[in-house]
């Protein structure tokens, strides 16, 4: 695995643990402002452009699976 690869994973990764964090906050407090924007943040990343350039990964399935996994 190269640099650039490594690089692209790891805010990857940021960004998946940043929206777990976020979904799980909302579970119990729902009107919680930071996390919503968060949330929101994320989903957008994982839809942009620049998301798609890093990987593969189909951004709505991944957001369906992260969102899941609170519900479980």
């Amino acid at each position: 695995m190269d640099t650039y690869e490594r690089l692209a994973n790891a805010i990857i990764l940021r960004a998946v643990e940043d929206y777990r964090d976020a979904v799980k906050r909302l579970a119990s407090f729902p009107h919680d402002r930071y996390s919503k924007r968060t949330q929101a943040e994320v989903e957008r990343f994982f839809r942009s452009g620049w998301f798609s350039t890093l990987t593969s990964l189909d951004p709505e399935m991944l957001i369906e699976k992260l969102t899941s996994e609170v519900s479980v």
